[in-house]
């Protein structure tokens, strides 16, 4: 297993907010935490990746605690990205991903032209050549969180991390940084766990979901066991379906959380609803 955790317990500003999380990543595989905002998803990958020490339990990389490990031993094994990230400095697309060297040569090395050769093979994977000389301040969304992703591709990780990596983009760059996550696995060999919000896309790209609600693991496995309509009602408060589409992806159907198809009327008495 690349990252394991066990009944691990973690806190955030000094309040407990994940209590008992177990994981098993195996290689190749794409897994998605899933779940209501709060719920614990952003805590729990910064513990994965060793940003977080557990009060209790264990994270571990390659059986190593994932907090203790050297940090350029951990960043040669893990690349995280961020949900959100800004440069305070208008870095060129290339020099930003040029960062993720760093684990394997330090911050004052020359490059060598093996480094080169991976950031252009980087770049390249992450669909960036033509912008590499373009400042990042002057990149959309989309294009910002593919530069996030050749940087960590750039580290030649074995598990890529990632929170929320398609928040706040329009529905072609979505699928554009998923494909791209999802041929990473299937072209390179990386495993993933990222948080996901859109449960569309978590279903569709993910080989497992993790369920989480109030801090705790309410399910796991795959998406058509995860999302269950009783789990839709339990964590979500709506009721939902999970179907096949006419491409025989998979795909969420939601309408309001009426459990039985009726809704009171402001005296209080069930009317049917005709949906």
């Amino acid at each position: 297993m690349l990252i394991t955790a066990s009944d691990l317990a973690l806190t955030y500003n000094g309040h407990r907010v994940v209590d008992g999380f177990n994981l098993k990543l195996n290689e190749r595989s794409v897994i998605g935490l899933v779940g209501p905002n709060g719920s614990g998803k952003t805590t729990v990958l910064r513990g994965l990746a060793g940003l977080l020490e557990p009060v209790s339990g264990n994270a571990l990389i390659g059986g190593k605690q994932a907090a203790r490990m050297d940090k350029q031993q951990r960043a040669r094994m893990v690349g995280w990205v961020p949900q959100q990230e800004s440069s305070a400095w208008p870095l060129t697309v290339q020099e930003v991903v040029r960062l993720g060297r760093a684990p394997h040569r330090g911050w004052f090395m020359p490059f060598t032209p093996a480094d080169m050769e991976i950031v252009e093979r980087s770049l390249a994977r992450a669909d960036l050549l033509d912008l590499k000389h373009r400042p990042v301040t002057k990149l959309s969304g989309g294009e910002f969180q593919r530069v996030l992703i050749a940087r960590v591709l750039a580290q030649e990780p074995r598990v890529m991390i990632l929170d929320e990596p398609t928040t706040s983009l329009d529905i072609q760059h979505q699928i554009q940084v998923l494909d791209l996550v999802r041929g990473l696995v299937q072209e390179q060999g990386l495993s993933i766990i990222m948080a996901i919000h859109d449960l569309n896309m978590a279903a569709r790209y993910c080989d497992g979901l993790v369920l989480m609600h109030k801090g705790r693991q309410i399910s796991s496995g795959l998406p058509e066991k995860v999302l269950t309509p009783e789990n839709f009602r339990a964590v979500f408060g709506v009721d939902a379906r999970l179907y096949r589409d006419p491409w025989n992806e998979w795909a969420v159907t939601v309408r309001d959380g009426h459990k039985d198809g009726y809704e009171k009327d402001t005296t209080g008495t069930k009317r049917l609803v005709d949906r």
